[in-house]
């Protein structure tokens, strides 16, 4: 999966197109990821003891990676994510619109 966590990303197709938001966490079995502010769900919750007052709760839901672009920190563009070998033999991802490396 090319994105990660605390990645920005924005939403290419869907009811969110345009949010941008950071990455909470991946589940990379589904090819899925959770971000901040983005596919926002209704949640229903019963009242299990007291103190706890259950009702409606707002949170996000995951999201398909298709759906999603890494947003450069380097030139603000969403881009797309290539990768690279340096001399060392390390692995990156690197920015094919300014081609500096992300991690």
């Amino acid at each position: 999966m090319k994105i990660r966590k605390n990645d920005n990303v924005i939403v290419t197709a869907g009811k969110d197109k345009g949010k941008t938001g950071t990455v909470r966490y991946t589940v990379p079995k589904k090819d899925r990821v959770v971000a901040e502010g983005i596919n926002m769900i209704k949640k229903h919750s019963k009242p299990r003891t007291a103190t706890d007052p259950g009702g409606i709760m707002h949170r996000e839901a995951p999201i398909q990676t298709s759906n999603l672009m890494l947003v450069c920190s380097k030139c603000s563009k969403p881009t797309r994510i290539g990768y690279r070998t340096l001399k060392k033999g390390d692995k990156v991802r690197f920015c094919r619109k300014c081609n500096e490396v992300i991690d």
